[in-house]
């Protein structure tokens, strides 16, 4: 079976959502989840067990293949990433849609001396 996987990696959080190819959510977590707390959540390792761990839930829904769609600055991308490779999940897209502002918000108006 085929899914999508949508990482969210904030500075601060990991959030995992395995949907299926209509965007029904399957299964979801976090690395608050799992009982990280405080700073511990935002690093690599927090974000590897949790992807771990709704993988393997995934699994035993029956996906097989899944697309990864990555979001955020996050130190958990890359952890992100090395956790679905290693749980035998077959990646066949790997997407960066982390948004970016084309011209940003309004400058502030000018100094006057």
């Amino acid at each position: 079976m085929e899914a999508k996987v949508f990482i969210n990696a904030t500075f601060n959080n990991t959030l995992i959502t395995f949907t299926d190819m209509e965007g029904k959510v399957l299964c979801w977590g976090s690395t608050g989840t799992l009982g990280f707390k405080g700073t511990r959540k935002s690093t690599p390792y927090a974000a590897t067990t949790a992807v771990e761990t709704v993988a393997r839930k995934a699994l035993s829904q029956g996906v097989t293949t899944v697309e990864v769609y990555i979001k955020g600055p996050g130190p958990g991308r890359d952890a992100a990433l090395r956790a679905l490779r290693a749980v035998g999940l077959k990646m066949n897209l790997i997407a960066d849609i982390t948004p970016i502002p084309h011209n940003g918000p309004r400058a502030r108006k000018r100094r006057r001396v």
